[in-house]
């Protein structure tokens, strides 16, 4: 036998002698309470998930390969640096010894039961502070509820001036289920969270300490670390996660080169009344949103197969995918079009995020527009929820990194929900998500929170000069008094960068 084989052998008697001795499901709860580890610190040991760790320990299911292995070794580990206490049995502690006599309560001068050091009552071991004739602990007749088995014939009465029983404490409150539903999700959106810093701390000790190099392994491992992520969230999903849905032809792209034919409204927005060579001046503010694409993960998502409906019958506020529109012209030449910079008329394939906005600013609370006409849709029911677990866990580490002066956090961060988004159409980089509907609706829904933005500017009474991309908003005035200034994802802040037109600027102006 060659020594190959010999060592697969060892590996597999040794599994075999671990799974003999394997703990029960509590005393595995245990052993990684005692070590204080998280389930997700243990799920990213053993390579499985954290709901796995999870069902282990509940015993819903038994450890199965190929995580198995190393969750006994784990569990051997920790039972002998957290030995489980010796355990005694009541005829060891309380029951008295074979032949003896159980002796009668002592009763003082003020016939009140003698009382002393709480200790195990003779009969059925509970602690007590009465004593019996011979010091030892007994409860008084009535108050006594011994085992069967131990119990001897009750022979005497007990005194009518005996105390009595108090009363059971209440009940702790038992939560609600919403209660319990915000506490789990608390619970595993920090141990998810744990993921994060744990690949920062590994990537730094593996660079020794080098942070740029730490940080491009970072970036190269962002794609599989955030499907990771996106995994351990829809652990306790409510709906399932179909990867490879069927989809239609419109959202498949011709060949490399070619784009599908999906319209994500992206605006490239100038102000038509203001130019760099007019004359006289006005001071321009370039504001940067921050984390668009991360705040856009909250959209109405498709979660099953789309399915092929004419005229309105796909439109619903429970649905989701894409829609043949012919839009209604825009006539606001002082706000962006929400179409974002389409010359070419007629007929355009939108996302649901799209016609969501269109549909808004058609309706009585705006006015701007006629609604759009439909003319076919392919959508599935959906819900707004999808991605969201994943973005309170991206924000919450994001707003951690930054309170903390963390760059290195935060740009892996920043790469994860990026790379998230732009990978899960037809990408040869992620190989585990193929949802192009789901990419264009996010970039639209990035776009139409943009829009808002300017039109609350706009509302305020700024003037908006250019709005570019998901992020860049050109305003007029004091911005400060419309928008809170900051980092945070519902803050703004001023854009510096190497364009042309960045941060504070001076622009001519035409006749209005």
């Amino acid at each position: 036998m060659g020594d190959e084989q010999f060592d697969s052998v060892e590996a597999l008697l040794e599994e075999a002698r671990l799974t003999a001795r394997m703990p029960e499901p509590a005393e595995r709860l245990r052993l990684r309470q005692a070590a204080g580890l998280s389930r997700a610190q243990v799920a990213a040991a053993v390579g499985v998930g954290r709901q796995t760790v999870a069902n282990w320990e509940d015993g819903t299911t038994d450890p199965q390969p190929p995580g198995r292995f190393k969750y006994l070794r784990l569990l051997e580990g920790l039972a002998q640096i957290h030995p489980a206490a010796p355990a005694q049995g009541l005829a060891e502690t309380v029951a008295p010894v074979a032949g003896s006599a159980v002796p009668e309560t002592a009763w003082g001068p003020d016939g009140l039961a003698v009382q002393g050091e709480p200790g195990p009552c003779l009969r059925c071991g509970v602690t007590t502070p009465y004593k019996a004739t011979d010091g030892r602990s007994l409860h008084p007749g009535a108050m006594c509820q011994p085992p069967a088995a131990v119990a001897p014939p009750q022979t005497a009465a007990t005194p009518a001036h005996a105390p009595t029983a108090a009363p059971s404490p209440a009940p702790a409150p038992v939560p609600s289920r919403p209660q319990r539903r915000a506490k789990s999700a608390a619970r595993a959106q920090a141990e998810t969270a744990d993921l994060i810093s744990q690949a920062v701390h590994e990537e730094l000790e593996r660079a020794e300490g080098d942070a740029d190099a730490a940080m491009k392994a970072l970036v190269k491992r962002a794609i599989p670390d955030v499907m990771r992520l996106f995994g351990e969230t829809r652990a306790t999903a409510r709906y399932t996660y179909t990867a490879y849905p069927a989809l239609p032809d419109i959202l498949k792209k011709p060949s490399k080169k070619e784009p599908d034919q999906i319209w994500e409204a992206r605006p490239n927005f100038h102000h038509p009344h203001y130019s760099l060579k007019s004359r006289g001046s006005i001071a321009v503010t370039a504001l940067d949103v921050n984390a668009a694409y991360l705040s856009a993960l909250k959209a109405w998502l498709p979660i099953g197969k789309l399915e092929h409906s004419t005229g309105t019958d796909g439109v619903d506020p429970k649905r989701s995918g894409v829609h043949l529109i012919t839009p209604a012209p825009w006539h606001h030449p002082h706000l962006p079009d929400p179409l974002g910079d389409r010359d070419q008329p007629g007929p355009v394939w939108v996302t649901n995020a799209t016609l969501r906005l269109l549909l808004r600013l058609a309706g009585p609370k705006y006015g701007l527009l006629d609604p759009p006409v439909i003319h076919e849709s392919w959508t599935s029911g959906a819900t707004e929820n999808f991605l969201d677990a994943l973005r309170k866990t991206l924000t919450a580490a994001r707003e951690t990194a930054i309170a903390e002066d963390d760059s290195i956090t935060l740009e892996y961060i920043k790469a994860m929900y990026s790379k998230f988004i732009s990978t899960m159409g037809e990408s040869i980089h992620n190989r585990e998500m193929m949802r192009p509907d789901w990419m264009h609706i996010i970039h639209s829904q990035a776009y139409a929170n943009l829009w808002v933005k300017a039109y609350k500017a706009h509302q305020a009474g700024l003037d908006v000069i250019a709005m570019m991309g998901t992020d860049e908003l050109h305003v007029t005035g004091d911005w400060r008094q419309v928008f809170p200034e900051g980092r945070g994802v519902a803050q703004m802040k001023i854009k510096h960068s190497d364009a042309r037109a960045s941060g504070e600027y001076t622009i001519g102006t035409a006749a209005r």
